[in-house]
């Protein structure tokens, strides 16, 4: 029997119950089983002693995989060396590697040492007398350097080192220039999971870097950070949180192989079990069924939740059945639509993996369609489309109410407009589909369309998967010119997520002495199915390349993972603009857009070259990676400063004109 452990939050107030809510005694038991576990037999429940005993137990069942103190193994790799006798065996750490440790952690005497000591002596020496020790985010990290470790002359195994480090789950080997090739296979060890290689370039200069490696058993699962092909980590705080990062999700995958698993499940039935047979009384949770008669002299009272839709509220995720519908394969998929304060995501429930998520900040709208149907769109204007497995109508009346407490969208609004006596529609509209400018009083305007508006859908087709040409080319020679849009918040900025007013930025890793990082935020993510495909078109692209009429027709099909290449935009005073919906060249004035950051040359083939910049490990330390228990590293992005581009292509377009 494997048994996995749960954890989520329920409000009070969503429990329906007879007695009052919010009271400091808090609702019958009986009833909130009732209502979480339906399935659940209460009856044959009985309640338990009440010592302290018992709340130590369930206080170690609870937390059980929940721990935020690691120990990690590090073992010293000299020139020419592989073997694990041979790194066991190096008595003292050279320049290059107390250069790396100085750059991991604090080394602190371990004598009196008062936190996390990770099995290590704190009393007498006996396991050495200086240590490496680190913080992380919530977590505390004990290193067993090896070169720290008491070391015996005359032992090829040298036991007292190998005792710590090899029953360390996540092990990093520094390697200095000139060392072979690493194998994990030169390693005999049972706990030894999951091995980070470090290997340093140009060590005690102004052009340190780092290159980094991972091997992991088969049955750990892989695990992010993701590692830039051919990427050199400068020695920056940026490496150091890149690298800590590694290592702890390192640990949580571990916990996930099927050895780990195993013994968590054999330590919880030992739990449980202990529990149930000696700390148990013979009083049911419902003890009022033993006078049955006294409830006939009153009333039942019927049970009442003080804020209906509460659940609505809850920080963790509520779910609905649901059909997505993915033109990929041509289909529907069955899944579930969860929606946390953090996240919405697909699973299926089959393959039991999540095909699709994104950030909740990153909803910009959604549109209500019938019968029991429904679209929501997210960073620029991507959309998924829902349909409700039973055509239950009140379902998505709770998704937009969950919508709605914890976005900034807001739902769309379709309408068909008119041209004016020269043909025109009356506003212009930028490379990203936000309206830039509305005739005032025209028949757009009369329409309801305004500054700010976003267009996510011209003619049934998604404008995510437009370029800027064809945006133009559907809105002039359209017939029938039919939109959807969302509209704008109350100042007329346009709806935008949080990927594009925040993006991570692209720099290559260079072994030169430039302090910088490689790294891309990466939202929203699919599974690596072919059914979930994602489009990509560069708006500087389609800005830059020369007004032609299209021979092809635009791609009808919306697809689930729609989507264009991302770009960095952030509130502006004015929104940017480059054509009019007529096709017509604007004021030279208004070809300067803002734009963040330099166009750099990094070296991310997943990654438009127009994004890519180079960047100081000073300016961000953002990692964000999605895995399923594990915890979502929190960013901090300082400001980085605007610059501008000119779109040269209409420029050129002026000039031609003119001629």
């Amino acid at each position: 029997l494997r048994l996995t452990t749960l954890r989520g939050s329920i409000m009070e107030d969503a429990v329906p119950s007879t007695s009052k809510h919010g009271l400091a005694r808090g609702l019958p038991l009986k009833e909130v089983l009732e209502y979480l576990v339906p399935e659940l037999n209460a009856h044959c429940l009985r309640l338990a002693l009440n010592t302290p005993k018992v709340t130590e137990q369930l206080m170690k069942l609870d937390e059980q995989g929940l721990s935020f103190q690691l120990k990690v193994g590090v073992m010293y790799c000299l020139a020419g060396q592989s073997s694990e006798e041979e790194m066991y065996n190096n008595e003292a750490a050279g320049p290059a590697f107390d250069e790396f440790l100085q750059l991991l952690g604090e080394r602190v005497r371990l004598k009196g040492f008062s936190k996390y000591r990770a099995q290590l002596d704190t009393k007498t020496d006996s396991t050495g007398t200086h240590s490496l020790y680190t913080t992380y985010k919530d977590y505390e990290i004990m290193f067993h350097v090896s070169s720290m470790l008491p070391y015996t002359p005359n032992n090829k195994q040298q036991l007292l080192r190998k005792r710590h480090i090899g029953n360390d789950i996540v092990t990093i080997v520094f390697q200095e220039p000139g060392a072979k090739a690493f194998s994990p296979k030169n390693i005999r060890s049972h706990f030894q999971h999951v091995f980070v290689v470090v290997q340093v370039h140009n060590p005690c200069s102004d052009s340190t870097c780092y290159s980094v490696a991972v091997a992991r058993s088969r049955d750990v699962p892989a695990f992010g950070p993701p590692i830039p092909e051919d990427a050199k980590f400068p020695k920056s705080t940026v490496f150091r949180d890149f690298l800590l990062a590694k290592v702890i999700n390192a640990e949580n995958a571990a916990h996930k192989s099927d050895k780990f698993r195993a013994m968590a499940t054999r330590t919880r039935q030992e739990y449980l079990r202990d529990l149930a047979e000696r700390h148990v009384t013979s009083t049911p949770i419902d003890p009022s069924g033993k006078f049955p008669f006294i409830s006939l002299a009153h009333k039942r009272k019927e049970k009442s939740r003080p804020y209906p839709g509460a659940e609505l509220r809850s920080p963790g995720a509520i779910t609905w059945a649901v059909h997505a519908e993915d033109h990929g394969a041509g289909g529907e998929l069955e899944a579930l639509l969860a929606i946390s304060n953090d996240f919405l995501i697909l699973v299926d429930p089959e393959a039991k993996a999540v095909v699709f998520n994104c950030a909740v900040r990153d909803v910009i709208g959604w549109t209500l369609g019938s019968p029991a149907s429904m679209k929501i769109y997210y960073e620029r204007g991507e959309n998924v489309s829902l349909r409700s497995i039973n055509n239950n109508t009140e379902d998505f009346r709770e998704v937009v109410k969950r919508l709605e407490y914890l976005t900034k969208g807001c739902e769309t609004s379709e309408m068909t407009l008119r041209r004016n006596g020269l043909g025109q529609l009356g506003f212009h509209v930028n490379y990203e589909g936000v309206v830039a400018e509305v005739e005032p009083y025209g028949y757009a305007w009369q329409a309801g369309l305004r500054q700010g508006s976003r267009l996510v859908e011209i003619c049934k087709v998604a404008v995510a998967t437009l370029s800027h040409e064809q945006m133009i080319d559907l809105l002039r020679t359209s017939v029938t010119v039919k939109v959807v849009i969302i509209p704008p918040h109350e100042d007329a900025t346009p709806r935008r997520g949080c990927s594009e007013l925040y993006r991570a930025p692209v720099a290559e890793y260079k072994s030169s002495g430039s302090d910088g990082g490689s790294f891309e935020y990466k939202f929203p993510f699919r599974s690596n199915n072919n059914k979930w495909n994602r489009t990509s078109s560069s708006p500087q692209q389609s800005l830059s390349a020369s007004p032609q009429s299209h021979t092809g027709t635009p791609n009808r099909a919306v697809s689930l993972g729609a989507s264009i290449g991302k770009t960095l935009s952030a509130e502006r005073p004015a929104i940017p603009r480059s054509v009019s919906s007529d096709g017509r060249p604007l004021d030279s004035k208004r070809f300067v857009c803002p734009w963040e950051g330099g166009l750099g040359s990094g070296r991310l083939p997943s990654c438009p070259k127009h994004l890519k910049r180079k960047l100081h490990a000073n300016e961000v330390s953002l990692w964000s990676f999605f895995q399923p228990g594990a915890k979502i590293l929190s960013a901090r992005l300082s400001a980085f400063p605007q610059q501008f581009f000119v779109v040269w292509s209409w420029w050129w377009y002026l000039l031609s004109s003119v001629q």
